[in-house]
């Protein structure tokens, strides 16, 4: 049925877009490209291993939205975490004056990416209804 196959082709966006910052979780030479931030300098240790560990657990946001693309069961807790994790990161940057446009640019994407979720999840709602 076409709605399963958007709403997998919508999950598998979703999960990409939060599996690609992991990247940086193994190369965190990509930080000042993906964030827009320096870490050199005092301090750029413990701000080096703070941005891999949340490249890690986007990872995990990422590949669990993968997987629940794939596997009706886990869609609802895949994305309950995908909202979560975005939603928080969109309430922190809109709240913080003065960020960088990466930074900005990374809440942009987050915008879209829970549109992409709230329509999956309506889908999801209409098909069980």
């Amino acid at each position: 049925m076409w709605i399963d196959r958007l709403i997998t082709a919508l999950l598998v966006v979703v999960g990409a877009v939060n599996l690609l910052p992991a990247v940086v979780a193994v190369a965190p030479s990509r930080i000042n490209t993906a964030y827009g931030v320096s870490v050199d300098g005092a301090d750029s240790a413990d701000l080096t291993v703070l941005l891999r560990h949340r490249a890690v657990l986007l990872g995990l946001v990422g590949i669990g939205l993968l997987c629940a693309a794939f596997i009706p069961s886990l869609r609802v807790p895949a994305m309950i975490a995908g909202a979560a994790s975005m939603g928080t990161f969109l309430l922190f940057a809109y709240a913080t004056p003065a960020l960088n446009s990466a930074t900005m640019r990374v809440g942009r994407i987050d915008i879209a990416a829970i549109a992409l979720l709230a329509t999956a999840a309506v889908l999801i709602w209409r098909k069980n209804a």
